[in-house]
């Protein structure tokens, strides 16, 4: 299946977080978007591979995707190394996407930026003629390079190169962070398990003003903030958002 978008996270949840909005913009443009799970999050303090899985379905119920798969590495031990490069590789193929989200490179949970490398990495792998692959059914795979790569931020300590408007989406959005109930604090899941650095209302008041703050550098009022490795041009300059002065 041909995909306009591909996000990739290591946990579910990462791609809600970092940048579901622009999934939402997407799907709302007709655009064929899907989500590649790296590990099942079985590490998380609260929740299990079982509640992970029913929350992933229904956030990707949420955001209209047309493809969600989950990896099954192991959570906190997975390398990027060839075996593990050769299954994503593989993946990429299989959706051909022109444009590839990914975690943040650097990042103070550790699974993060080896997540994020190996994204960056896997992309450019797969053009490459002379690295073969095969698909599900045992058919050659043909090289297929997405046009570009952005990493959505997930602490704090990071400047965006771009910024995307969601204003029109962010109540979605949200929908979909609020479908992994036993992660982040809500009425009904507030007192189920230990609290955790992303269980406190904090958290997710936080994620709200991170939204309103990236929003306002932009005169707008929601956005999310990317990470790009190459330079971006555009065709016009109807696609600019610029604050009024």
């Amino acid at each position: 299946m041909k995909m306009d978008l591909l996000a990739i996270g290591v946990h579910p949840d990462d791609v809600e977080l970092g940048c579901s909005g622009v999934i939402l913009n997407e799907v709302a443009q007709g655009k064929k978007t899907g989500i590649i799970d790296l590990t099942q999050g079985e590490l998380g303090t609260r929740g299990t591979i079982e509640t992970r899985h029913a929350e992933a379905t229904e956030a990707a119920r949420i955001l209209g995707v047309s493809a969600r798969e989950n990896l099954k590495w192991r959570d906190g031990f997975f390398l990027n190394d060839e075996a593990h490069q050769m299954q994503l590789i593989r993946t990429i193929r299989k959706y051909r996407p022109d444009v590839v989200f990914g975690n943040v490179l650097d990042d103070r949970h550790p699974d993060h930026g080896r997540a994020g490398h190996m994204t960056a990495d896997c992309c450019f792998l797969s053009g490459l003629s002379k690295i073969e692959t095969i698909d599900e059914d045992g058919n050659p795979q043909e090289k297929w390079r997405p046009k570009l790569v952005l990493h959505y931020l997930q602490d704090w300590y990071h400047e965006p190169d771009i910024f995307i408007d969601i204003s029109s989406v962010f109540d979605k959005r949200m929908e979909s962070i609020m479908a992994y109930g036993t992660q982040f604090h809500t009425s009904e899941q507030a007192q189920k398990g230990p609290q955790t650095y992303i269980s406190t209302p904090d958290f997710l008041d936080a994620v709200v003003s991170r939204a309103r703050l990236f929003g306002k550098r932009i005169g707008v009022k929601y956005a999310e903030g990317f990470i790009t490795e190459k330079k971006i041009g555009i065709r016009n300059l109807d696609a600019l958002v610029l604050l009024e002065t």
